[in-house]
Parts: C-alpha cells; structure tokens; sequence
C-alpha cells in the first residue's frame, strides 16, 4: 500500500515537532532544562522558619491529594460531544472521535489554537492566594494545578480524535504531566520513553491489551507521587530569599504552558503518524519495555536535610 504523500502543511508541522521534541536542536528545551535542575534541590534550601517535619507533611498532602485526582473520573470528563458539535459548526458531519482523524491537521490546529491561553489565565489566577496561606497552602495549589492541567491535556487530546477514558489514553496524559514536570535529562527520559511506547503501538495500530486493575492502580499512582513530589519541591522556591517573589508570580502559568505546549505537540505528533505511518514519530529516546516509569522519586526515602 502506498504511502500518502504528506501536505506541505503537514510536512512542516512534523519539523517543528522534532525540533522541539529533541533536546539537541531545540534552544528551548536546552533553556529549561538549565531552569529545571536546581528545582531538585530546593528542598534542601527551605527558609529557617519552616522545620522537616513541615516540609515533609507539605510534601505528602501534596502527594496524597494528586493521587486522589488521578483517581477521580470526573477529572478526565472533557465533553467530546461538545467538541464535536464545535466541528459540526464549520461543516464536518461527525458522530464519533475517530471521525476527527478525516479532518485537516491545519483546520484542528486552529481550533485549538486559544488552549494554551484560556489554560494559563486560568493557572495564574489559581496560584495568586498560595503566597498568603505560606507552605500549608502549597498542598492545595498543587492538586489544583494538576486538576486544571489534567483538563488540559483531555481536552488536546480529544479535540485530536483521542478518547482520554481509556487506559492507554489516560496513561498517555498522565506521562505528559511527567514530562512537564521533569527537572533534569534524565527524569525527561524517563516519560519520553513511555510517550513514545504509547505513542508508536497506537500508529502501529497494535491492540491494547487492558492493564489488570491493580497494575494500572500502581502505575498511574507512581507518575502522581513523582509529579506532586516535583512540584511541591518547586513551589517551595516561592519561600526562598530573592528568587521567591519571581517564581511565586509566575510557577502556575509556566507549569501550565509547559504540559500545554507538550500536549500540543505529542498529540499533533500522533495525528500525524496515524495518518502517514509510525516513522513519523521522533525518537528522542528508545521506546518504554514496559508501562511501568522508573522515576528516581519514588525510590528516595524523601529526607529533607535542615538548612545549616
């Protein structure tokens, strides 16, 4: 069967998606990758006022709540009929998700193109009271941010044709978060592979075969520990002397846009390889052997040492 010839369109959006996607040619990913790392160190760096035992508590709240929205249906409900009907409007007969994939790259990318701000706006309006509640405030915004980017991600993947109540799909969102979340290469790595995995057995129109409860309870559990670990970790930064009037203002909105801007390319990405063949799929790093992440977070004790 020949392959379809790829539009111009098309042929330049899988460009921009490998340039962003590896870190050797793109200029932003070097930059945040040097903003990152020192995130895994703050919470050795936490201000005299607070003691480990607040740090850690904050830490395991956090934690605690992100598994919970994880675990809650409700958060993954993005109203795909409703996105349909937005199609229907501009003349596309549609009755299921997969009638997405009939449709133009160029046509959904300008429908989705409004996302990352309406999500952004959102996220900075959210973090504006964690200041005033201080450290025991930080819990809450962390599940409130991963609430909101959990309807972020949904809602790219179901504007692209994806159904996100499915394992697969679910998994997928949850690895996108990760990857948002990574402080280092190596962390990136770590959900790159699994994206990836997810990503080509799809293209490659492999069938899913449903994780067993407990198995899938334990994977999605891990991503949700190591990505409320991270995050708690960077909104600590908020406390620390000089930088933490910067990163207070602006964590929420610069997460948000990071998992946004992942979402957009990884799902575009996928389109596109189910539409022209799984070789389309850059492979920053080799695929995931299996589903489960090796995240360094969850094999740490968490021991936060008192600042000197």
């Amino acid at each position: 069967m020949a392959r379809k010839k790829i539009t111009e369109y098309d042929e330049k959006a899988i460009q921009e998606i490998h340039i962003w996607k590896s870190p050797k040619l793109s200029f932003f990913n070097k930059f945040v990758s040097k903003l990152s790392k020192p995130l895994d160190k703050i919470a050795n760096k936490v201000p005299r006022k607070f003691s480990q035992n607040q740090v850690i508590d904050a830490i395991g709240k956090s934690v605690e709540g992100v598994i919970k929205v994880t675990n809650d249906a409700s958060q993954w409900t993005v109203r795909p009929d409703s996105i349909m009907k937005e199609f229907n409007k501009r003349g596309y007969k549609l009755r299921t998700l997969k009638g997405i994939k009939r449709i133009k790259l160029e046509e959904i990318d300008k429908i989705v193109g409004w996302l990352d701000a309406k999500y952004k706006g959102i996220a900075t309006l959210e973090g504006g009271t964690t200041g005033a509640a201080g450290l025991f405030g930080i819990p809450a915004d962390v599940v409130a941010i991963i609430a909101l980017n959990f309807r972020a991600v949904g809602e790219y993947a179901t504007y692209y044709g994806y159904d996100i109540s499915t394992q697969q799909e679910r998994l997928f969102a949850l690895n996108v978060l990760g990857l948002a979340s990574s402080p280092s290469d190596a962390a990136k790595e770590v959900a790159l592979a699994q994206l990836v995995k997810i990503a080509s057995d799809v293209a490659k129109k492999r069938t899913w075969k449903e994780l067993e409860q407990h198995l899938f309870v334990q994977i999605t559990r891990n991503i949700a520990k190591a990505v409320g670990i991270r995050l708690t970790k960077a909104k600590l930064a908020q406390f620390i002397p000089y930088i933490g009037a910067v990163f207070g203002a602006g964590f929420n909105a610069y997460y948000t846009s990071k998992v946004c801007e992942a979402a957009y390319y990884l799902y575009r990405e996928r389109f596109l390889a189910e539409k022209y063949g799984a070789e389309v799929i850059e492979i920053t790093v080799n695929p995931a052997k299996d589903l489960s992440p090796n995240y360094k977070e969850i094999k740490e004790n968490f021991q936060i040492r008192k600042r000197g």
